[in-house]
This record gives C-alpha cells, sequence and structure tokens, in this order.
C-alpha cells in the first residue's frame, strides 16, 4: 500500500518575486551561484529554459549524498510567477512514484512570499514524509533571495 503527501512552506523574501521567479525558472543554471552547497548544477536537456514541456537535471547535495533529480517543467504562468516540476527521473523516484514542486512568488511588502508546496506518492507507507526536502528547498530560497539581494 501507498501513501500520498503534500508539505506546503511560505518564505518570507526581500527579493521582488519577478526576480526570484525568473532564477527558478528561466535561469535555474544559476542557482549553484547562489546555493552551491545544495546544488551543484542544473542542466537542459530538452527543449528551453523556462518552457513548459522542457526537461532540466538537477545535481544536489540532500540528506548527506550527491543526488541527481530529472525534472520535467509541467506547467509555467509567467504572470502569476508560477512554475511547476514534475520529477520523472532520478534518486526521488527511488522512494516515491510520483513527485512533484510548485513554486509561487507573490508580492508582500518591499519583498515577496515564495510559495512551495512538495505533492508525492510514496512506494509503501512507511516511507518517512519529505520534511527534510521540503527544508531543503526553503534554504535555497533563501540563499537564492540573498543572492538576488548582492547583486541589487
Amino acid at each position: 500500500m501507498s501513501g500520498y503527501g503534500k508539505l506546503q512552506a511560505d518564505i518570507e523574501i526581500k527579493s521582488p518575486p519577478s526576480k526570484f521567479y525568473e532564477m527558478c525558472c528561466k535561469r535555474p543554471y544559476h542557482v549553484s551561484n547562489a546555493s552551491g552547497d545544495r546544488i551543484q548544477s542544473c542542466e537542459l536537456h530538452k527543449g528551453e529554459w523556462g518552457k513548459a514541456g522542457s526537461v532540466i537535471c538537477w545535481n544536489y547535495f540532500h540528506d548527506g549524498k550527491a543526488r541527481v533529480s530529472e525534472h520535467l517543467i509541467e506547467a509555467v504562468n509567467d504572470d502569476e510567477n508560477l512554475i511547476v516540476f514534475r520529477v520523472i527521473d532520478g534518486d526521488l523516484l527511488e522512494n516515491h512514484k510520483e513527485f512533484k514542486f510548485t513554486m509561487q512568488a507573490t508580492p508582500k511588502g518591499k519583498g515577496s512570499m515564495v510559495h512551495w508546496t512538495l505533492e508525492y506518492e510514496k512506494h509503501h507507507e512507511n516511507i518517512q514524509e519529505a520534511y527534510s526536502l521540503l527544508e531543503f528547498v526553503v534554504g535555497m530560497s533563501r540563499d537564492i533571495d540573498a543572492h538576488l539581494m548582492e547583486g541589487k
């Protein structure tokens, strides 16, 4: 028997929503410059950066291990600063049948609110919830914000 999971986090940042979204959607290959302890690289395998239907591959460091995850960009909405990634290959699928990341950046005061949603189906109910991965994207978001604010 499998188990479904959905985790969410909101991170208040100082960067404008469009800048944060641009880094995550249009220039994810720069995320390693902002969050090098977490992200080693991001490569385009098919399509165009920031376009639905494209495939990108993340090389990252999580829970003490080097990992790889290939994502299909499932949806992009430039007006809403929203992107949806569905995992199609890699380490996350060892314990999960499906895994999806949704990120949306919205204006808040002089900065933004970044909302992450992680949705997944585990191979079986004994697999832990993805809290450490949620912490990972929260930390990465803070790193990106700090990087963007350096280059004001």
